[in-house]
């Protein structure tokens, strides 16, 4: 992915400058799987915002797209992301749909949405640690982002998803 055009990357350190955000790059191996790529960070998986994105059916006729971030050790819980939104019916979107929304590929999903059409919806556990970690829309490097720059910027709503 090196020296490919990124816009998403691009937008997110120009986004976190402008703001004066406390972040640094960690370059590593190119790994997208939350586990492997905290262990390559240094960062414990609590640390790392895992970002999934989630289709939610409300109705016959509408479908919404949530950005669902959860700790790295916990597993998201679809009937959560459901009912928060008087859902029908909840999936996981497909790949090609997900990376569209995301503005990257999978397994770089910002925990930011750049797209109006792709609600940001952050687990509460997650702004528990001090610094959160993510790939920074490439597999071969990663962002260490301060939780309270994150909230300031991202503005998620801010919901228990989460599966015990």
């Amino acid at each position: 992915m090196t020296g490919e055009p990124n816009a998403a990357y691009d937008r997110l350190i120009a986004d976190m400058d402008t703001a004066k955000a406390r972040y640094r790059l960690i370059d590593h191996a190119p790994e997208g799987r939350t586990e492997e790529v905290s262990v390559l960070r240094g960062n414990d998986v609590a640390q790392a915002a895992k970002c999934l994105i989630v289709m939610v059916k409300v109705g016959k006729k509408q479908t919404r797209h949530v950005l669902a971030v959860v700790p790295g050790d916990a597993r998201l819980d679809l009937q959560a992301v459901k009912a928060l939104h008087d859902g029908t019916y909840v999936a996981f979107a497909g790949k090609d749909k997900a990376e569209e929304l995301a503005g990257s590929v999978s397994g770089t999903v910002l925990p930011f949405s750049f797209d109006p059409r792709l609600e940001l919806v952050a687990d509460p556990a997650l702004l528990e640690q001090p610094e959160i970690y993510f790939n920074a829309a490439r597999l071969d490097r990663s962002m260490a982002l301060a939780t309270d720059d994150y909230v300031r910027l991202a503005g998620p709503r801010l919901a228990p998803i989460t599966a015990d």
